[in-house]
């Protein structure tokens, strides 16, 4: 039990720093005289370490052991965003970038995988909703400090101390980690087996998760950054009334994957998916109708509620479809194209909206939910037996 709140705790700490930057931007950019749109170059280089870390996850969980990852990579990113906050030319933000995506993309993968393979789905829905937690208090934590001068200095320092001290608390339990043990989920699997990114590119299946990741990191990310100018341009909503509903999109999804925690002891994870995915269509379908501002509002609503069960409950189902031999690779890869996702999609959706206008947003991000809906329609069911993942290892 200690070891789950100690990952809760991570969690927590994984959120704190995600949205922090947009917070603290229009102040600490003007400080260390950077442009506006520079936050995006930022951004960008924290999801390419993501990306990249997220590969290798499971090559360095194999050979130091995921206690060891979790603890190194938290003390990345607490290096990392105490650097931020002496930063006072933009390149180096974009230097201290590199370890602070290394770190979250490391401790993602890692943990997703570990709670997925050793604790119910109850359990992983709390997790992200923990993840909720954070990125909804690191905006909160920062703008306290943003009304002194150079506030936000404080306000990474503050942040960065808090994640030193999870260092310090994953150090000092390092050895609870190696007492928790793998569980197989069949008799015939071997778990210590250490299979390739390539390798399990071959499990059928594993494509379509990964084509899901990246739909659905796109609708989540793309519909947080873009949904406050599209309710203020299409459907006149004040902007600070757009701003407050952006907030309730969040809240949804944190508020979602609590409520998916108390009941996912009673609703299978599959149905948890479906569930939220038709919510998200629905969601989608009132942002695209040409309906009053509150039809749009509730839509945004709808949308994050319905992303609430997808993104834990699949990762959840993972070692029960593709084994817990093959889980932590493919969960690797699982949150790389999320991260790819997140990362590729946003911008596009604003190019396009400039191009056109903002009403082709809610178009795409219905499109991306009914890939969403094929690809875990066609994941249902899906179940590989361990002779099926020895062969596709063997054959790399």
């Amino acid at each position: 039990m200690l070891l789950l709140f100690i990952i809760y705790l991570a969690f927590i700490s994984l959120g704190l720093p995600d949205a922090v930057l947009g917070a603290s931007w229009p102040v600490m950019g003007r400080d260390i005289n950077a442009s506006l749109e520079f936050a995006g170059v930022v951004s960008l280089i924290i999801s390419a370490g993501t990306v990249i870390s997220s590969l290798l996850a499971t090559k360095m969980i194999h050979y130091l052991g995921i206690g060891k990852v979790v603890a190194f990579s938290v003390l990345l990113t607490a290096g990392a965003l105490l650097g931020f906050s002496m930063s006072h030319v933009p390149v180096a933000l974009m230097l201290l970038a590199v370890p602070l995506g290394i770190g979250a993309g490391a401790v993602d993968a890692a943990l997703n995988n570990f709670v997925a393979v050793h604790y119910k789905s109850k359990h992983m829905n709390y997790l992200h909703s923990f993840w909720g937690v954070g990125a909804t208090a690191g905006p909160l934590l920062m703008a306290n400090y943003l009304i002194l001068s150079e506030g936000w200095r404080d306000g990474y320092v503050a942040i960065a101390s808090l994640q030193f001290l999870l260092v310090i608390v994953l150090f000092l339990t390092l050895p609870l980690w190696k007492k928790v043990l793998i569980k197989p989920l069949g008799n015939d699997e071997n778990v210590t087996l250490f299979v390739s990114n390539v390798s399990v590119l071959k499990i059928k299946g594993v494509s379509l998760q990964l084509v899901m990741f990246f739909c659905y990191n796109s609708v989540e990310t793309g519909a947080g950054l873009w949904a406050a100018s599209y309710l203020t341009m299409e459907k006149n909503v004040f902007p600070v009334d757009a701003a407050f509903w952006v907030a309730m999109y969040y809240l949804g999804i944190t508020i979602g994957r609590f409520f998916c925690g108390f009941i996912a002891e009673k609703v299978a994870e599959e149905t948890l998916v479906r569930c939220g995915v038709v919510i998200m269509m629905l969601g989608c379908v009132m942002l695209v109708l040409p309906l009053s501002g509150l039809w749009a509002k509730t839509g945004l609503m709808f949308i994050g509620l319905g992303c609430a069960p997808i993104f834990p409950n699949t990762l959840q189902m993972t070692p029960k479809r593709f084994g817990s031999s093959t889980s932590q690779t493919i969960i690797g890869l699982s949150m790389a194209t999320a991260y790819m996702g997140m990362t590729i999609i946003p911008p596009i959706l604003g190019m396009t909206a400039k191009t056109f206008s903002f009403a082709s947003f809610p178009i795409i991000l219905l499109l991306l939910s009914g890939i969403i809906f094929v690809t875990t329609e066609r994941l249902r069911g899906c179940r590989v037996t361990a002779s099926s993942i020895n062969r596709s290892s063997n054959s790399v």
